[in-house]
C-alpha cells in the first residue's frame, strides 16, 4: 500500500453559527462543535484510507473560547499518523468574528478512526508521513498518544465492569 502525505487527507469545513447552534448565552453548543469535529475527522479518515470509517475514540476537547452567535467556525483535520487500520486525525478549530475579522482556535482535538470494509470489519490503511515542521510534530508525539488512549480504554473497560448493567445505578 502505498505511503501519503499528511496534505492528502486535508479537510476544511466551514459554517456560519446561527441561533438554532447556540445555548441560552448565545455562544455554540459544546455538542454541536463535537460534532463538527467528528464530521469533519471522517471525512478526513476517509480521504486519507478511500474507505469507510467509524470513529474508535476522541481525545478530550478543550473548549477554548467562545464561539458566538453570527460568528464563523473553521474547522481544519488531517490525518497525523496511521497504524494497521487507524487513524490518528488531528482537527484544530479556529473561530472568527465577520464583522471585526477577529480570530481565535477555539477547540483542538484527536479522533481515531478505524478503516472499515464492506463486511463492517476492520481494513488496512495507507502509511500516512508528515512534510512540514507542524506535521512532523504531531507525528512524532503520536506513538505516546496512542499507548495513553489504550491505557484509557482499559480504565474505561474495567469501569464499565464494574458499574454493569443493572438499573438502577445508583442504590440507597
Amino acid at each position: 500500500m502505498e505511503k501519503k502525505p499528511c496534505k492528502q487527507s486535508l479537510t476544511v469545513k466551514t459554517s456560519h453559527v446561527l441561533p438554532p447552534d447556540t445555548n441560552a448565552h448565545g455562544t455554540l453548543f459544546g455538542g454541536k462543535l463535537m460534532a463538527y469535529i467528528d464530521d469533519v475527522s471522517a471525512i478526513a479518515a476517509s480521504r486519507h484510507a478511500r474507505k469507510t470509517v467509524v470513529t474508535a475514540s476522541t481525545d478530550s476537547v478543550d473548549f477554548l473560547t467562545p464561539v458566538h452567535e453570527g460568528d464563523t467556525i473553521c474547522l481544519e483535520a488531517f490525518v497525523t499518523y496511521t497504524h494497521k487500520t487507524s487513524m490518528e486525525v488531528f482537527v484544530k478549530a479556529v473561530t472568527e468574528n465577520l464583522l471585526t475579522g477577529e480570530r481565535n482556535i477555539c477547540a483542538t482535538a484527536f479522533l481515531t478512526m478505524v478503516a472499515i470494509d464492506e463486511n463492517s470489519q476492520p481494513a488496512p490503511v495507507p502509511h500516512v508521513y508528515p512534510e512540514t515542521e507542524e506535521e512532523q510534530w504531531l507525528h512524532q508525539g503520536a506513538e505516546k498518544r496512542a499507548d495513553y488512549r489504550k491505557g484509557r480504554k482499559k480504565d474505561s473497560k474495567d469501569m464499565a465492569e464494574k458499574f454493569g448493567t443493572d438499573l438502577p445505578w445508583f442504590r440507597a
